[in-house]
């Protein structure tokens, strides 16, 4: 709706700036087309502020990764890097794509890495 508010604006500034160009021009359309120029302009603004102050529907989106390790893998337990306290998986998230852990005794927050293997 808010886009087309805006091309509906637009619509009505060229159009009210052109009536009112042509209230000068040498047929003129006199006081009528000042008239009718200013009103298509007052609308347009009118649209561009009612568009402007319409909020867009924002949803919440959970994301569920899942991830498939191939074969068994053994989980080693981690271990805060600040207090040393022992952290579960529920004290990792994915922000912005990457694995962040939260330690629930001292509150620090960093990324996890991965070690390479070599």
């Amino acid at each position: 709706m808010r886009i087309i508010a805006y091309i509906i604006a637009g619509i009505c500034i060229l159009f009210g700036i052109l009536f009112i160009l042509g209230a000068f021009g040498p047929t003129g359309g006199g006081f009528a087309y000042i008239l009718i120029g200013v009103i298509l302009v007052l609308i347009a603004f009118g649209l561009i502020f009612w568009a402007g102050r319409q909020k867009q529907a924002q949803s919440a989106q959970n994301v569920t990764y899942k991830i498939d390790l191939p074969g068994d893998v053994q989980m080693d337990t981690l271990k805060c890097k600040a207090c040393g306290g022992t952290l579960g998986p529920q004290d990792i998230q994915m922000v912005n794509g990457a694995p962040v852990v939260t330690c629930p005794y001292c509150h620090t927050t960093y990324q996890l890495t991965e070690e390479p293997k070599w």
